[in-house]
């Protein structure tokens, strides 16, 4: 397995979370686009973290410490973290805290992911 449908998937919900930044500063939402980023977020993660684990030959494609391991696991983070910013409607404050973390770990993760595929 090559990197390049990680890249897509995540990139993909990397570009499309970015519009819908924009869409969020100008006040509008649209539901269906949240979605859609959430599953290819979702999507993403599950390929990247499949990836780690193997190519199907069987043959590694990390070693001990990696930024794909690091990228991964702020995937993770940035996923619960935009979960729950959905789910804090009644703290306007604190969703917007999540929604910037939720940005902020995201942005980094698909960053080390750059890194990551650039080196191997």
């Amino acid at each position: 397995m090559t990197t390049a449908p990680v890249l897509v998937i995540l990139g993909a919900a990397t570009a499309l979370g970015l519009y819908l930044g924009l869409l969020y500063l100008r006040g509008d939402r649209k539901q269906g686009l949240v979605a859609l980023h959430m599953l290819l977020g979702f999507g993403g993660l599950e390929t990247l973290v499949m990836l780690l684990h193997g190519t199907p030959d069987g043959a590694s494609t990390t070693d001990s410490v990696s930024f794909g391991k690091i990228a991964a696991g702020l995937f993770a983070v940035s996923a619960f973290s935009g979960f729950i910013a959905a789910l804090a409607r009644r703290s306007p404050v604190g969703a917007n805290v999540l929604l910037g973390t939720h940005v902020t770990v995201g942005l980094a993760g698909f960053a080390l992911l750059l890194a990551w595929v650039s080196g191997t």
